[in-house]
């Protein structure tokens, strides 16, 4: 049976700049916010399936108080060291998802999150991003992992990771979004990305102005939940901030 660590960076409100700003609901007010703000949560996931310990996404890179990556303090809190990471699988090089690829060192020198890792990409989202640029997308953390020589190309509308990890092209929240489905065999693992983002947004119907493709991702997430609820899926929330893992 797989393992699932949630390794939450924090909640955040991010607005039409796309910047992502600490919130603490204890002490900061929503509504001194800019106009327009959202609350989330930045979270990607370890999963240990036994064959593999699978990072999906790696978040904005921030550090804690130590000035150690929190990521790596994440999983270090779970039990697991970071090097011990074998599969990075990326949605989509949003920086809020993909801006823990790579870190500086004490040293200043630049180097991949995940030391033994492979860092699973979708090509076509690299191609995109590499054009499209900030205020989306940071190349500065984009680059140095594609030249690094962990990368393993995803190609096509379908296909599969060592036997066990399937993706599909969605393109609903972006255009070159993809989505996973671990199964092991025991447990069926679905990451959406930001196209099943929360729990909520799998049981209500809305078309959200953020996503690329606002009605193709309303449908999608349906999809995803009639699907996922017939095959008990355990769907992993990136921007959940009450319920980061659940079955519907």
């Amino acid at each position: 049976m797989a393992k699932i660590f949630p390794l939450s960076e924090g909640i955040f409100t991010v607005g039409h700049d796309k910047q992502f700003v600490p919130f603490d609901p204890v002490h900061d007010e929503l509504t001194e916010r800019p106009t327009g703000s959202l609350l989330v949560e930045v979270q990607p996931f370890l999963v240990d399936t036994g064959k593999d310990l699978l990072v999906l996404d790696t978040g904005l890179g921030f550090r804690n108080n130590n000035d150690v990556l929190q990521i790596h303090d994440n999983i270090r809190q779970a039990g697991y060291e970071p090097e011990a990471v074998s599969k990075v699988l990326l949605s989509h090089l949003h920086k809020d998802h993909a801006g823990c690829l790579v870190y500086k060192d004490s040293n200043g020198l630049t180097k991949p999150t995940f030391a033994h890792a492979d860092y699973y990409i979708y090509r076509d989202e690299a191609d995109f991003a590499l054009k499209k640029g900030a205020p989306s997308y940071q190349i500065a953390d984009i680059e140095p992992i594609l030249h690094s020589g962990q990368v393993q190309w995803l190609d096509g509308e379908t296909g599969m990771i060592d036997g066990y990890i399937h993706f599909n092209h969605s393109g609903g929240h972006s255009p070159c979004h993809i989505v996973f489905l671990i199964d092991d065999g025991t447990d069926k693992i679905f990451y959406g990305g930001d196209e099943a983002p929360q729990l909520k947004q799998l049981k209500m119907r809305y078309v959200a102005k953020y996503d690329f493709d606002g009605k193709k991702a309303m449908m999608l997430r349906q999809q995803y939940a009639e699907e996922g609820r017939k095959e008990g899926w355990k769907f992993l929330f990136y921007h959940d901030v009450k319920t980061p893992v659940a079955e519907l």
